[in-house]
């Protein structure tokens, strides 16, 4: 399988890619967002370190249950070769109501065929009110 666009990146194909994780992630879809890695993908998101396609699958399920009406921008940072960094925040609610915006910063590497089998992830979440959303 591959997942164009694919490496060697150039500026117009990082931002392509960079996009069709943020269009990805949006969906709110641990099906779909799970294809876009390797079956042996290895995540660090946060403080959690996980392996394989299938448990970054899980993951996301139990992350879009907990956190509810998510929404997210991605910004390519730079990117080389078959790496790319990029800036994102996302705004989301648990299930008392409490609206959080979270940033972070994201590196990925991704393999001849365009799957990221690599992507570390360093996130914190902001309190925020309702009045204070940006994301529609």
């Amino acid at each position: 399988m591959t997942r164009p666009p694919l490496p060697p990146f150039t500026e117009e194909s990082a931002r392509a890619k960079v996009q069709a994780a943020e269009d990805a992630w949006n969906s709110r879809d641990p099906e779909r967002v799970a294809l876009a890695y390797t079956e042996d993908s290895v995540w660090r998101n946060r403080d959690r370190f996980l392996t394989g396609r299938a448990e970054i699958r899980e993951f996301l399920a139990a992350k879009w249950e907990r956190e509810l009406d998510y929404r997210l921008r991605k910004e390519l940072w730079a990117f080389t070769g078959n790496r790319i960094s990029v800036r994102f925040e996302y705004e989301w609610h648990d299930g008392a109501g409490q609206w959080f915006r979270s940033h972070g910063n994201e590196q990925w590497e991704f393999d001849d065929d365009g799957l990221m089998r690599r992507r570390e992830a360093s996130i914190n979440d902001v309190p925020i009110s309702a009045e204070d959303r940006r994301l529609p």
